[in-house]
């Protein structure tokens, strides 16, 4: 009777220790589970190539690729959509030449120099359906381009405030990108959960004034800011846009259930990585691009207290608008980004990503080509000047995807 009893004390002890074993797999799969649907935000801030002046529809140059990422980021952007192919942009390139030798370009001058009546008659009408081709190869490109369902985006681009799933839309206007497009769906093949991304971006500004961070001290007028008179509110809104910048964070990850669906209170977020794309407007003047490589870094060490985020993953974008690696190694600005992310305290958390190496090439050889004079091809593969580095939605694709890479290898250490 004794054994008996001994033995089902045993079983008894046994029992509870598979219980104990049991849920506590349990608990640790549930906190494995939550980590993993744990809403990851980044922050992408900077200046009008962060806005974006990418035509969505010249994402279509990337069937005009220069190499094997090029091939990936097509299959990134439009899947297996049976209205574009590689076949389909080179016809339609060749349609748009044709168009131009017809009209003369820009405006259709030769049209408009006709004194024939039925002559000009007969060239609209032959000009008629190619235009009208065009203009639905740009909206099926548009209609192709994808939209996601992991990755939403509250973002400020200029005067085009918007929020909701990453697509065509978030940059300079609803019909444009920017670098975050290509980002946001990068970044959901390379790590699991919801994504946020949260853009400041507006054109024009500077980092030593307009996004000046507060740790590098108040602002010291220069002599023609002097001579405008009114030092002190010079002064008072030296940094304005990088607290405008922290409102719109701020405000965003006090509502996050409405800016992500798929946001678990239970399961939290963090604030993953930021990317900077600035520096254009620092190349003017003396002391801006002298203390560029001290603001940048403050500005880091600014945005890493604010978010109480001491190692977050930060992507400098490396001003490249000079195109070639020549002109960039001769830029101030371009080295003092460089030398900023070389700090030896940021070794492993902050990465320069170069963007000449991106620029869209067969889109230069039009634009240099008279961008006027070749203005329906001009229009398939450009949107912009070469200091918005041309509008290039390939360009926009490879750099979006190019910082992804760089924050999710900083996010792997």
């Amino acid at each position: 009777m004794k054994n008996m009893n001994q033995t089902k004390v045993d079983k008894t002890k046994v029992a509870k220790a598979i219980a104990g074993v049991l849920l506590t797999c349990c608990v640790g799969m549930h906190a494995a589970e939550a980590e993993a649907k744990k809403l990851k935000v980044f922050i992408m801030a900077g200046q009008s190539n962060t806005v974006g002046h990418a035509n969505g529809h010249t994402m279509g140059t990337l069937f005009n690729p220069d190499g094997p990422k090029d091939a990936a980021l097509t299959k990134l952007v439009f899947g297996k959509d049976g209205k574009l192919s590689k076949q389909r942009y080179d016809e339609t390139i060749a349609m748009a030449k044709q168009l131009n030798e017809l009209t003369g370009g820009a405006g259709d001058p030769t049209f408009k120099a006709m004194t024939d009546a039925a002559e000009k008659a007969a060239a609209e009408a032959k000009a008629a359906p190619m235009k009208a081709a065009l203009e639905a190869y740009k909206k099926d490109v548009v209609a192709a381009s994808a939209v996601s369902d992991r990755v939403y985006i509250n973002s400020i681009a200029d005067n085009n405030r918007r929020a909701g799933k990453l697509s065509v839309g978030f940059g300079a206007s609803e019909s444009k990108i920017g670098p975050e497009y290509a980002f946001g769906l990068s970044m959901a093949e390379k790590v699991d959960g919801p994504i946020l991304i949260i853009k400041s971006s507006w054109g024009g500004k500077s980092l030593n004034y307009d996004f000046r961070p507060p740790s590098a001290g108040p602002y010291q007028p220069n002599e023609q800011q002097k001579a405008k008179g009114n030092p002190e509110e010079i002064v008072k809104n030296a940094g304005l846009f990088y607290r405008m910048m922290n409102e719109q964070v701020h405000k965003v990850l006090e509502n996050l259930k409405e800016n992500h669906p798929a946001y678990d209170p239970a399961a939290g977020y963090e604030i993953a990585g930021f990317v900077w794309f600035q520096g254009f407007n620092d190349q003017f003047d003396p002391a801006f691009k002298a203390n560029y490589k001290d603001n940048m870094v403050a500005f880091i060490k600014d945005v890493r207290s604010e978010y109480k985020a001491p190692e977050m993953p930060f992507v400098i974008g490396v001003l490249g608008t000079a195109q070639t690696k020549e002109g960039v190694d001769q830029n101030e600005v371009s080295i003092a980004q460089r030398a900023a992310a070389g700090v030896p305290e940021f070794k492993g958390n902050v990465v320069a990503v170069e963007s000449y190496t991106e620029y869209a090439l067969d889109s230069l050889e039009v634009y240099n080509s008279g961008w006027a004079k070749n203005m329906y091809l001009w229009d398939l593969v450009g949107s912009d000047r070469p200091y918005h580095y041309l509008g290039s939605g390939k360009f926009f694709v490879r750099l979006g995807d190019s910082f992804a890479t760089a924050m999710a290898g900083m996010m792997k250490q």
